[in-house]
């Protein structure tokens, strides 16, 4: 009985180790993991500095090779060198830090001070803050408007966008909404500000000259619209709900939505490679979906699962992609991808 009894342990070990084998197979692997399939490949992993904590918004100076990264819960703007791919600055002083966007004409970067109701106005060579605009309840993304020389600001919980004047870096005007400012982008083939109102399912369209709201547009099938990025060339918007996980293509010529589409849970930052005409939606979920733009339509390339890849910025001129994670190992890291085909 005794030889017995051990005989059919081994084959009950045997059998449940061939079960195990058999789930493992067949377990669907997160996009991450299956990089034959994956829409982006990794090309490096950077070690960034700062405590292992939230990132936000980034904007890329392709004229300089650098990119500025909010990181946003550890009180610091980065900024990185992507010739050399390495952090040559770690700027303290911008406490709860959400929307940058450098503006190369002007050798200045703007940023979001969230946690002093402020606009930071950074020197690029000196990378000194040499003025700061406000008050604004709750900056969040940033625009310039290069013809008028100013710079607006999504005030999030104020509901309205904030004009600056980048010559005096003084606040100009508060333009209501009527709802909580999404993200707030420049449109220079109508020279018109565009800013996502969250409550209201629409799209505002703004005269940056005279800082007037001069349309107002629902973005049908979208339910707290937020990031937005423009396809330029071809007069598209596209626009993500964080409501409903969706994302609406939205013709820039009359305002109309054309489609949607699905993304990763609550999508947050979107960027474009203009050359490439590839869509990245970055989640809250960690998720990315890869779009690439087909005339007035978009086809789904694939998707990703990363930890914390909510935000994402694109080089349309040498298609890297890149992501600032906040843990990986207990450390945060700059992810530099690149597609997988670009075919």
């Amino acid at each position: 009985m005794r030889t017995r009894a051990v005989h059919m342990s081994e084959v009950l070990t045997l059998a449940l180790l061939i079960l195990a084998m058999g789930l493992e197979a067949a377990r669907p692997k997160a996009a991450s993991e299956n990089t034959d399939h994956a829409p982006l490949k990794k090309v490096a992993d950077i070690p960034l500095p700062g405590p292992a904590v939230r990132f936000d918004y980034q904007s890329l100076d392709s004229s300089h090779g650098r990119l500025y990264i909010a990181h946003m819960n550890a009180d610091q703007l980065v900024v990185f060198d992507t010739k050399k791919r390495e952090v040559v600055a770690n700027l303290d002083g911008f406490p709860n830090v959400h929307g940058v966007w450098a503006v190369p004409e002007l050798g200045r970067v703007y940023a979001s001070v969230t946690g002093e109701h402020k606009v930071a106005v950074v020197d690029m060579q000196t990378l000194k803050t040499i003025a700061k605009a406000g008050p604004v309840k709750y900056p969040d993304g940033i625009a310039y408007a290069p013809g008028a020389k100013r710079v607006f600001v999504s005030d999030e919980q104020g509901d309205a966008d904030v004009v600056i004047d980048a010559t005096t870096n003084s606040l100009v005007t508060t333009i209501p909404l009527g709802g909580g400012a999404g993200n707030t982008i420049y449109d220079p083939g109508s020279d018109r500000i565009v800013v996502a109102v969250h409550e209201k399912n629409e799209l505002v369209a703004i005269e940056p000259a005279t800082a007037k709201l001069i349309g107002r547009y629902p973005v049908t099938g979208i339910e707290s619209p937020h990031g937005i990025a423009l396809d330029v060339t071809d007069r598209l918007a596209f626009v993500a709900g964080e409501e409903n996980n969706k994302l609406a293509v939205v013709d820039l010529t009359n305002m109309h939505v054309l489609a949607t589409y699905p993304v990763g849970k609550d999508p947050d930052v979107l960027a474009f490679d203009a050359s490439l005409k590839q869509l990245y939606v970055s989640a809250e979920s960690g998720n990315v979906t890869v779009f690439r733009a087909d005339g007035k339509t978009l086809v789904t390339v694939g998707s990703l699962s990363m930890p914390h890849a909510h935000t994402v910025s694109v080089d349309s001129d040498t298609h890297l992609v890149y992501f600032p994670l906040q843990n990986i190992d207990g450390l945060p890291l700059l992810r530099i991808m690149e597609p997988s085909r670009t075919k």
